[in-house]
């Protein structure tokens, strides 16, 4: 049975699909009381992110005096635009839109089109948007305590941080000197994620291998590490934080590596942003920023198991 048949048996399911717009609210309430900006970016782009591990829903993007048409792709994240609009001097901006990643297995956490907020703060880094993450989950949720099925979290602040090194040793009982960088996500994946579900407390994960890291600043006093972050609760990864990137060409040079890297995947094949590059050339101010999946936060604050039951139209029901 199709969500609007169940909500048509039964209207008082409405609610549940509603606190989506609750949340949001919430959301928009909270940065711009921060002072933000909200924008618009497109989700239609000649060039997506360089992501390796993301696969995108390509198109065409024909016109009358251009019938044979040009490249399309959907965005994997709004990241390139954003970027560019703060070097720009927009200033501290987010954006609340939809995203799109293709041969993404449907699952109680993942839709291949989803609702993705991103937000960059100038002057800051990884660290800040960490305390604004706890903050604006805190109003989120109503409060300091967070009841999801059946089971108490603890948000009291601050939330606990720890390493990716030290989680790999504590939870997986391995030093990431031995691990090969094709390898860290695996590990992680299976030895270190079980372990933070199991905790009662929102964790942080932070300074990854800058192998790990392909759009984030590295550590001034360790350049072995970047300055990102992975923030999880109840089992689920939240949102991914980087201190900016804005040397022009650093990124440049991460940017072709990932290209390389995609074609050696097997993923699909375009070019590289050049604009999102003359952006960092013209000049971007730091900041740091995160990509967080609303459907996620939507789950946590309807208290449902499964990100299908945060849509009207989710994925499984209409492919």
């Amino acid at each position: 049975m199709k969500t609007w048949e169940k909500i048509k048996q039964k209207p008082e399911l409405l609610q549940k699909y509603l606190a989506r717009e609750k949340v949001i609210d919430v959301i928009r309430e909270f940065f711009k009381g921060e002072g933000f900006a909200e924008v618009q970016t497109p989700m239609l782009v000649p060039m997506p992110s360089t992501e390796p591990n993301l696969e995108v829903f390509e198109s065409q993007l024909r016109t009358s005096k251009d019938p044979m048409g040009k490249r399309a792709f959907l965005i994997t994240s709004p990241e390139y635009a954003l970027k560019k609009l703060i070097a720009a001097g927009v200033g501290s901006v987010f954006e609340i839109t939809r995203s799109f990643r293709n041969e993404e297995e449907i699952t109680t956490a993942h839709n291949p089109e989803f609702t993705i907020l991103e937000w960059y703060r100038t002057g800051a880094d990884y660290m800040k948007i960490a305390e604004d993450f706890e903050r604006m989950m805190i109003k989120i949720v109503g409060g300091e305590e967070l009841v999801y099925q059946g089971i108490k979290y603890d948000l009291s602040l601050p939330w606990p941080r720890i390493s990716f090194e030290e989680a790999f040793s504590k939870y997986a009982g391995k030093k990431i000197q031995d691990i090969k960088d094709e390898d860290f996500y695996t590990v992680f994946y299976n030895e270190v994620e079980p372990k933070l579900r199991e905790s009662k407390r929102p964790t942080f994960v932070f300074d990854y291998p800058i192998s790990q890291a392909a759009l984030a600043r590295k550590k001034p006093n360790d350049p072995r590490f970047a300055e990102r972050w992975e923030v999880f609760l109840a089992g689920m990864e939240l949102g991914n934080c980087f201190s900016e990137l804005t040397d022009p060409i650093e990124q440049e040079n991460r940017l072709k590596k990932d290209l390389m890297l995609r074609k050696d995947l097997g993923k699909t094949e375009y070019s590289m942003d050049e604009d999102f590059v003359n952006a960092l050339k013209s000049g971007m101010p730091e900041c740091a920023g995160v990509a967080v999946g609303v459907d996620r936060l939507i789950m946590l604050a309807a208290d449902v198991p499964t990100i299908a039951e945060t849509m009207f139209f989710p994925a499984g029901e209409m492919f």
